[in-house]
């Protein structure tokens, strides 16, 4: 384990959708929270195609996190899969099950047409 550097939000949700794009996570959508809410500065919903799928990205994200900023997250979900929550502090992660993530829409309760929710998708990039 590394030794605990110092780093900002950004660097960590960087961490998180870098982790998520390897472990090939689908519809991966960041908002920004700065201003809007006191549960931290981002959040992070994704998807995976199995209960398998959200399982592993949940397991192989908080070790990331714990290897290389030595944060120990609240995580809630992982053993059934179908919704995970991830509590870094500063980051939030939602990883859902497609049918599970359509049934809560978490999207929608913050402001679609705002600059701050932004979908990432690598191929469709300028």
């Amino acid at each position: 384990m590394k030794a605990a550097a110092s780093y900002d939000s950004d660097q960590l949700l960087d961490a998180i959708l870098t982790s998520l794009d390897d472990d090939k996570a689908e519809e991966v959508v960041k908002i920004n929270l700065r201003g809007k809410s006191e549960m931290g500065d981002w959040m992070v919903i994704a998807s995976g195609r199995s209960t398998r799928q959200v399982s592993a990205m949940a397991e192989h994200l908080t070790d990331k996190l714990k290897q290389d900023y030595g944060l120990i997250t609240k995580t809630e979900g992982k053993d059934t899969g179908d919704w995970v929550l991830i509590d870094t502090g500063d980051v939030i992660v939602h990883l859902f099950r497609p049918e599970v993530r359509e049934f809560y829409q978490l999207e929608k309760m913050w402001t679609p047409g705002s600059q701050d929710f932004l979908t990432v998708d690598p191929s469709k990039a300028p």
